[in-house]
C-alpha cells in the first residue's frame, strides 16, 4: 500500500516514509502500532494527532530504532533511499542526531541530570559537525537565545533540574535543532510551555522548516498547533491511521465521527461549568500567602553567588470550594508559588497559613496530619511516581498512610473506583510508569492525589500531558469534586482556556510578580493589564484559515530575561510604557468587583485610551 499522498510525486521528494510498520509487545493481546503507512516530504509539516496511546510517538520511535529490546518491529521505514529498519545501533547513531532529530515529550527524563545544559548541547554539535570545543559552544548558546531560553550564557552553566519545566523544554528543542538535521520529530513540543512561548516556538519551527527545507512531523494534541503549522493531518487510533490529508480538510470536513469527536473536544467550551460561586474568600480561608518572597541563589563565577527573586510580595486567599487559576509565561513563579504555599521550599518572607493555622507552628506531627487534607498534582508525572511500584501500589500508598485503618480489600476497591473515574483501565492496574503513555502517567498522578478526597489540591499542569478527550474527562472530574466535596482548586497552568473554563478567579504573574487577579469571565472579556491582553492574544486558534496568519505575525529574537528590570518588570515588552514606568514598581491597587491590578496605565487601559 503507497502511503498516502505519494501517488504520482517524485520518489526523491520524499524524505521519511513508512509502509505498514508494526509494533507488538511480548504479552501483549494487540499490536501496539498496527500497519501504520505515512510519508513526509522535504519542507513538509506532518501533524499527527489521536488520543494518548493511539501509537503516535511509538510509531517514530520504532522508525529510530528507539523501542526497549524484545519489541517486534515489521514493515518497512526509508529515510530518503536508505532503508533504516534492520541497521546496527552504530549505522542508526549516525542518522540520529545529525539527519533526524528528535524533541521528546518528556524532557526531563531525557536530559541528562548530572550535566550541564551548554554540555549536552555542545556534545552533539562536536560530534557530529566536528567543530571545536569553543566553537561548539558558542553555537550552542546562539541556540539557546534562539529558542528564547532567559539569560542563555548562564543557563549553559545550569543542570536541568535547576530550570523551569518550560525552560527544560526549550533546551531539548534546542538540542534536537543542534545540528540543522532534514527531519524533525516535534513528539509534543510545546506541552510544557505557556501560550506566548508556543507561538515563539512554532514559529521558529515553520522558520526552520522553511529556511532549512526541513521535513517535520509534529505529534501533538493541540489542533491549533497543528492548524498554524501542518501542510498534512494524519489522526490515529488504537495503533492504526484513520483518517488522513490536508490539514484544512480534515479540520473543516473530518470523515471519521472519531475525528469529529476530538475536535469538538478541543474547540467547543464544555457544557457543563463549574459552579461560579462569588469570589470572595470566606472569613477562614482554606489556603492564605502573605508577603510571600523567595530567592534563588546561584553560582555567578568561581567564587560569586547571586540571588535572583522568584516570588516578590505575593499575597492572595483561597475559599473553601473556590477554584483560583494561576497563569503566566514559563518561570514567572507559578510553580515556586505552589510549592512555597505547601512548604516544599523555603521563603525568604512572608506568611503562609493552611485551614486557619500557621505550619511554621506547629509540630511534624501536627504538619503530617494537616498534609493529608493538601495534596498536589505535579507537573511532571514520570519524576513524580516510584518506578518501582505498580499502578495500584501508587495510588494505594497515600491510603496505607493516611488512613491504616482501612483493610486490604477496601483499599483496593477504593483505589478500582478512582483509577476508573480518571479513565484508567483494569489493564494497567499492574503495569509500571515506564509501561505506561505520559497521558496515562499523569492520570495515575491525579488519581494519586484525589483518593484521600483533600480540602486543597493544588494543581501544577495536571493536564499538559493529556489528549483533548482526557482533557475534557479531568476538568469535569476536577470540577465535580469541587462541588461535591467542596475542594478548594489551585490550578497553575499555562492553558488560559482550561483556567476559564475551570476557575471562579485567575491570577497573573509576571516575573515573579503579581500583575492581575479578578473572576476569571471578566479578566478575559476585559484585560486590565496589556501582559494579560498579550496571553490572551496567543491563545492558538483549531482554525487552519486564521492560525497561520497568526502565527507569521510572531516575533523572534528577544531572548526573556529572568531579573526583573527597575520599576515596572512588564516595561520591556511594553508598547506604552512611559517614564513613570522605569522609575517605580506599579502598586497593587483595587480596581473594583473584585479586580486587582498592578500597572500605572490601567485607568487609560480601561478607560480605551490605549489601543490593544
Amino acid at each position: 500500500m503507497q502511503p498516502d499522498g505519494e501517488r504520482g510525486a517524485e520518489q526523491h521528494e520524499r524524505l521519511l516514509g513508512i509502509e505498514e510498520l508494526r509494533v507488538r509487545f511480548p504479552g501483549a493481546g494487540r499490536a501496539a502500532v498496527d500497519g501504520v503507512s505515512l510519508a513526509v516530504r522535504r519542507g513538509e509539516c506532518l501533524g499527527v494527532v489521536g488520543e494518548s496511546g493511539a501509537g503516535k510517538s511509538l510509531t517514530f520511535l520504532a522508525a529510530l530504532g528507539l523501542l526497549p529490546k524484545g519489541a517486534e518491529v515489521s514493515g518497512r521505514v526509508r529515510l530518503g533511499p536508505q532503508e533504516v529498519l534492520g541497521l546496527t545501533e552504530r549505522a542508526l547513531d549516525r542518522i540520529r542526531g545529525r539527519r533526524v532529530g528528535v524533541i521528546f515529550q518528556d524532557p526531563m527524563s531525557s536530559l541528562t541530570p548530572h550535566l550541564t545544559i551548554g554540555a549536552q548541547l555542545a556534545e552533539p554539535i562536536a560530534r557530529h559537525i566536528g567543530l571545536g570545543r569553543r566553537a561548539a559552544r558558542a553555537r550552542a548558546q546562539g541556540l539557546l537565545e534562539r529558542v528564547q531560553l532567559p539569560e542563555a550564557a548562564r543557563s549553559m552553566r545550569q543542570y536541568p533540574h535547576e530550570l523551569s519545566g518550560g525552560m527544560r523544554q526549550r533546551a531539548m528543542i534546542a538540542i534536537a535543532l543542534a545540528c540543522e538535521p532534514e527531519l524533525l520529530i516535534a513528539d509534543e513540543p510545546t506541552t510544557a510551555l505557556d501560550v506566548t512561548l508556543q507561538a515563539q516556538i512554532l514559529a521558529l519551527l515553520a522558520q526552520f522548516k522553511r529556511e532549512q527545507r526541513m521535513g517535520l512531523i509534529l505529534i501533538t494534541h493541540d489542533f491549533g498547533a497543528v492548524a498554524g503549522l501542518a501542510d498534512r493531518l494524519v489522526v490515529m487510533r488504537a495503533g492504526q491511521v484513520i483518517e488522513s490529508g490536508p490539514v484544512a480538510a480534515v479540520l473543516r470536513h473530518p470523515g471519521e465521527p472519531y475525528t469529529r469527536e476530538l475536535l469538538r473536544a478541543a474547540g467547543e467550551p464544555p457544557a457543563e461549568q463549574p459552579p461560579r460561586a462569588a469570589c470572595a474568600v470566606a472569613a477562614a480561608p482554606v489556603l492564605s500567602v502573605e508577603g510571600l518572597e523567595v530567592r534563588f541563589r546561584y553560582a555567578a563565577g568561581l567564587l560569586r553567588r547571586r540571588s535572583l527573586p522568584a516570588l516578590e510580595a505575593v499575597t492572595v486567599s483561597l475559599g473553601a470550594g473556590e477554584s483560583l487559576g494561576v497563569v503566566g509565561e514559563s518561570g514567572c513563579g507559578k510553580t515556586t508559588l505552589t510549592r512555597a504555599a505547601l512548604r516544599l521550599i523555603r521563603a525568604e518572607r512572608g506568611q503562609v497559613l493552611w485551614l486557619g493555622q500557621n505550619p511554621a507552628r506547629l509540630s511534624a506531627r501536627r504538619i503530617r496530619g494537616l498534609r493529608r487534607d493538601l495534596q498536589l498534582i505535579f507537573q511532571d508525572p514520570l519524576g513524580s511516581l516510584d518506578p518501582h511500584l505498580s499502578v495500584e501500589q501508587l495510588v494505594s500508598e497515600p491510603l496505607e498512610i493516611h488512613q491504616s485503618g482501612l483493610g486490604p480489600a477496601q483499599r483496593r476497591e477504593r483505589v478500582h473506583a478512582m483509577l476508573a473515574r480518571v479513565g484508567l483501565e483494569p489493564a494497567l492496574y499492574a503495569r509500571r510508569v515506564h509501561e505506561l503513555s505520559g497521558g496515562q502517567c499523569q492520570r495515575v498522578g491525579i488519581a494519586r492525589a484525589m483518593i484521600l478526597a483533600p480540602r486543597l489540591l493544588v494543581c501544577d499542569e495536571p493536564l499538559s500531558a493529556l489528549d483533548v478527550r482526557a482533557q475534557r474527562q479531568i476538568r469535569l472530574l476536577l470540577t465535580e469534586l469541587s462541588a461535591e466535596q467542596r475542594v478548594s482548586l489551585l490550578f497553575v497552568s499555562h492553558d488560559l482556556a482550561l483556567v476559564r473554563h475551570l476557575c471562579e478567579r485567575a491570577l497573573v504573574l509576571y516575573l515573579g510578580r503579581m500583575v492581575e487577579l479578578g473572576p476569571t469571565d471578566e479578566l478575559f472579556a476585559r484585560p486590565l493589564h496589556p501582559y494579560t491582553r498579550e496571553l490572551i492574544e496567543a491563545i492558538a486558534l483549531p482554525d487552519p484559515d486564521l492560525q497561520p496568519a497568526r502565527l507569521a505575525k510572531v516575533r523572534l529574537g528577544e531572548a526573556r530575561r529572568l531579573e526583573q528590570p527597575g520599576g515596572c518588570a512588564f516595561r520591556l515588552r511594553c508598547a506604552h510604557a512611559t517614564a513613570v514606568c522605569a522609575e517605580r514598581i506599579p502598586p497593587w491597587v483595587s480596581a473594583g468587583e473584585g479586580r486587582w491590578v498592578a500597572c500605572h496605565h490601567f485607568g487609560d487601559w480601561a478607560d480605551g485610551m490605549l489601543s490593544p
